[in-house]
């Protein structure tokens, strides 16, 4: 698995849910506490989306345009900049500003997954959420800034249709369909915002386009647990140690033993997050025979013990 698609594979934390919107103007709706990441594409007509606090500022979608935009500040997708919110969105409710109806659950079961009025001049937008997790969600984000808009193009367009037309759908297995090209979608648009001319991607990102060193990240990611060495990195990728820990430091910006050991104490946040393992069993899953020393160097890295680690991400205000 490539260090994209392990990230992402990481990352999610369920099943991306997926909803078709209809909209004619005016119409504006607000998402209060989005998730992380939301996947917003342009079926037909335009839209705009617009953030609270005024930045970064409002960007307006064309038909076939994608927009990643990352939680949890709160946003707007509307017909026009100026068009006021006629519903409000907050913790899985609808919310309606004027007052004229009480709250009202928004519908997340499977049928149906269009919703809105229709009307001649309508705009139809596909929007996706991603509920991602932990250090492996917070890597995959650092590649985006809070706004990513992606042009129509061949290459996301025929996705995007067949997206639309399953999620018109209420067939079995259409959850499993949705969730797979909604990630087909998220990374078309991922690589296209990273190829656009002036993108600023993590150093790690760029660096999977050089061949040694991309497939010395590979090798890392494939087996964070072996205990490697920079020589035997560099003999895997047939380089000499010395040109390989240059190349591998000019582009990742950091040593290859220092980016292994950040890796791993994702890894390892991570697990000892989610399950009951030991620390001494993470320590070993993520290639150190020593507890003592994983517990050393993740303080070093995450400035407090694994233990402290494991009560602060489980309390009620801990990290998500």
């Amino acid at each position: 698995m490539d260090v994209l698609s392990e990230l992402l594979d990481r990352a999610r934390a369920s099943t991306a849910l997926v909803r078709q919107l209809v909209q004619s103007p005016p119409w504006a709706v607000t998402y209060a506490d989005p998730p992380p990441l939301t996947v917003v594409a342009t079926l037909g007509g335009h839209a705009w989306i617009r953030f609270d606090d005024g930045d970064p500022a409002p960007v307006r979608l064309a038909a076939g345009d994608i927009a990643l935009v990352k939680g949890p500040g709160a946003h707007t997708i509307a017909d026009d900049p100026a068009t006021p919110a006629g519903f409000v969105i907050r913790q899985g409710k609808k919310h309606f500003t004027d007052g004229s109806e009480a709250a009202a659950e928004v519908q997340r079961t499977r049928a149906p997954r269009t919703y809105g009025d229709g009307r001649p001049g309508a705009t139809t937008m596909l929007r996706g959420v991603y509920e991602l997790r932990g250090d492996a969600g917070s890597r995959l984000l650092d590649v985006l800034p809070p706004l990513a808009v992606v042009p129509a193009g061949p290459r996301t367009g025929g996705p995007l249709e067949l997206l639309a037309a399953e999620a018109a759908r209420d067939e079995p297995g259409q959850d499993a369909v949705l969730a797979r090209l909604l990630d087909l979608v998220l990374v078309l648009a991922l690589r296209a915002w990273c190829a656009r001319p002036g993108a600023a991607p993590p150093s790690w990102y760029r660096a999977l386009a050089e061949p040694a060193v991309g497939d010395a990240l590979r090798l890392l990611h494939g087996n964070p647990a072996r205990r490697w060495t920079v020589a035997a990195l560099a003999a895997e990728i047939g380089l000499s140690r010395a040109a390989f820990a240059a190349r591998f430091t000019a582009l990742v910006g950091e040593p290859p033993l220092t980016y292994l050991t950040g890796w791993r104490m994702t890894l390892a946040a991570d697990r000892i997050r989610d399950t009951e393992a030991t620390i001494a069993a993470v320590a070993r899953d993520v290639g150190y025979e020593d507890a003592f020393a994983f517990s050393v160097a993740f303080k070093r890295v995450r400035g407090v013990s694994p233990s402290a680690w494991r009560r602060s991400v489980r309390a009620p205000d801990g990290p998500p």
